[in-house]
């Protein structure tokens, strides 16, 4: 469409859109390309060699004239787009658990394990920290060979909603029985602050290993790379500094109390746990509901469950 009259390119650009429902994006530098600019959901123009009318018709633009900067756009909107994902399965999870743990807890008992103080707490530190950390992630180049995201496809996808169901699942679980038969199981002897601590404690580690499951939501691997983000890594760490003093020394601010070596061990021990919950869950296949190999473009899905390692 190179040689094309603006009224060509303008129309390819509505049909795509328009027939095909499709996201279109545009490259140009001359006053003929602007129609097109114009009319794709993002026109890129270029900044050397571009003429002043593309460039105000354009959304994006190219500064050193280089294609493979578009290479470099995509990249990191995918990344963008995905690490947003990452977030909303993480606190979507953080937040049926909470709300479900106090709910169920206070119909039957009539008293909710986990307080103001530490509710706002865990906002705290799942919301601000747990977004740091992984809207942070660096994109790789596996992101490029992912299909595209198509204009009416569903932000929380099937496998988000199998990650969320899984791991709620599993923490409503153990906080439950934390709760009805931890003072046995552990011998609190009727010590109800040491049992609500206890389970605020667990509740708190499920979910630091539960952010270090979100940063993959499809491989089983989520180690990789984790390192070299120092930002993730400084966040978890700040975390789970942050949860030790709240509950050691600031126990009459947070309505907690010490708990002894032991019961720090369990909980970090049920919060990993998560990881192997996780990799369990991602095992389990997911249906693509649109028929991806009937696409005109000729992406296929990437792979789910241990063959995404």
């Amino acid at each position: 469409m190179a040689r094309s009259l603006p009224q060509d390119k303008h129309t390819l650009v509505t049909n795509l859109r328009g027939m095909f429902n499709e996201v279109v994006a545009v490259t140009g530098d001359g006053t003929n390309d602007a129609p097109a600019l114009h009319e794709a959901d993002i026109g890129l123009a270029m900044g050397i060699a571009g003429t002043e009318v593309a460039k105000e018709n354009a959304d994006v633009i190219i500064m050193d004239d280089n294609f493979s900067t578009i290479i470099n756009v995509a990249k990191w909107g995918r990344s963008v787009y995905i690490n947003i994902q990452k977030f909303v399965q993480f606190q979507l999870t953080v937040n049926v658990v909470a709300l479900m743990v106090n709910f169920v807890s206070a119909a039957f008992t009539g008293s909710a394990p986990l307080t103001i103080v530490q509710l706002l707490w865990v906002n705290l530190i799942m919301d601000s920290l747990g977004a740091l950390a992984l809207a942070t992630e660096p994109p790789s180049d596996a992101m490029m060979r992912r299909p595209p995201v198509g204009r009416g496809d569903n932000f929380i996808t099937k496998v988000m909603w199998r990650n969320i169901i899984g791991q709620s699942i599993y923490q409503l679980l153990v906080l439950g029985i934390l709760l009805f038969r931890g003072e046995s199981l552990v011998q609190m002897n009727n010590n109800d602050d040491l049992l609500n601590t206890f389970v605020f404690n667990t509740f708190v580690f499920c979910q630091v290993f539960n952010e270090v499951n979100s940063r993959e939501m499809e491989k089983i691997n989520v180690f990789s790379g984790m390192f070299s983000s120092w930002v993730f890594s400084a966040v978890v760490a700040a975390t789970v500094g942050f949860q030790v003093i709240l509950v050691e020394l600031l126990g009459t601010f947070a309505g907690t109390v010490h708990l002894s070596s032991w019961l720090w061990l369990m909980s970090v021990l049920i919060g990993s746990f998560s990881l192997v919950v996780g990799a369990v869950i991602k095992c389990i296949p997911i249906s693509s509901s649109d028929a991806s190999s009937d696409r005109h473009d000729g992406y296929q899905p990437i792979p789910t469950g241990p063959s995404a390692v």
